[in-house]
């Protein structure tokens, strides 16, 4: 089974994977429609349910408007319930709200949740994400190179591994992107939760597979590096598909059939997300370090000597 060979299929099969949702996430982006959640945005969250029919969206926007509260969008859900996102609300605010809502409609309103976050604590939701995911791929680098320091360029497979891990988040964005325009998904806390996981995960299925790679390399030291590169992944293919199948996959799938509307996101981001990481440490990460060792980028853009004839 030569893997190796057919590097450059797998690394068109993640492009054809990731550009449709990154293309529409940046398009998302540009129009200010990113599908983040409260958690990163800050503002409230109030979902409603009124004893009779659902008064039109405009007329409760109207109501927070008189109470000066901003920013208020409406939806309704297949619950009955209606969803009312805005800027940020109090417990003061809320109760006049609700007070207001049921004398304009004539109506009883129950409760059914009440999320709010503010602007600040949203803020550092979305900075301190995003050190936590630099701070992984600062360690994975260290972390490798260290302990691959008896192995040539140690610190190419840290790098190699941190482009599998960004390959990975960038599945992650693009299945979220995509869900946010066909199923109404939002970025939030859970997302978050997911994402890390996914990291985390992924290194671990890069650092096995590495570290296969640098046994291999001292003990048959006369083989080609892609030869050896081949030789260890399908040493560690059957190990790593049966692992994350057996353990995760079945029974993230189970989660994402079964397990309800609140969890169905996170299980999905999870089960994608975990299949991409076992994906790109057998044909991604250590692809691309066969790549590098051979530098193949300086024939990228250079005809055949045959053909120049």
């Amino acid at each position: 089974m030569n893997i190796i060979k057919r590097r450059y299929l797998f690394f068109a099969l993640s492009l054809l994977i990731i550009l449709p949702g990154l293309v529409f996430l940046v398009s998302q982006i540009v129009k200010q429609e990113l599908p983040l959640s409260i958690d990163f945005t800050g503002g409230s969250l109030l979902e409603v349910r009124f004893e009779t029919a659902d008064p039109p969206s405009e007329e409760i926007i109207a109501v927070y408007e008189n109470l000066g509260v901003s920013d208020t969008q409406v939806q309704t859900t297949d619950k009955g319930s209606v969803l009312i996102r805005s800027s940020y609300i109090d417990n003061d605010q809320r109760d006049q709200i609700l007070t207001a809502l049921e004398s304009e409609f004539s109506t009883g309103v129950e409760v059914l949740r009440l999320d709010s976050v503010g602007p600040s604590i949203g803020k550092q939701v979305t900075s301190r994400a995003a050190i936590a995911v630099g701070f992984a791929a600062l360690a994975v680098v260290i972390y490798i190179t260290v302990a691959f320091r008896g192995v040539a360029h140690a610190s190419r497979y840290g790098v190699c591994a941190v482009i599998a891990m960004v390959h990975d988040v960038a599945v992650v964005f693009s299945i979220t992107a995509l869900g946010s325009a066909f199923f109404g998904w939002e970025m939030d806390a859970l997302f978050l939760t997911a994402l890390l996981t996914v990291i985390g995960f992924s290194v671990q299925d890069k650092i096995v597979v590495f570290d296969r790679i640098r046994e291999n390399a001292n003990i048959l030291r006369r083989l080609d590096f892609e030869t050896l590169v081949n030789h260890s992944i399908v040493q560690t293919l059957q190990r790593s598909i049966n692992t994350q199948l057996m353990t995760v996959e079945f029974l993230l799938l189970a989660l994402a059939l079964m397990g309800g509307v609140t969890l169905q996101e996170f299980a999905i981001i999870l089960l994608v997300g975990l299949l991409s990481g076992t994906y790109s440490s057998i044909f991604i990460a250590a692809p691309i370090l066969v790549l590098w060792e051979k530098k193949e980028w300086k024939t990228w853009f250079k005809r055949p000597r045959q053909a120049a004839v």
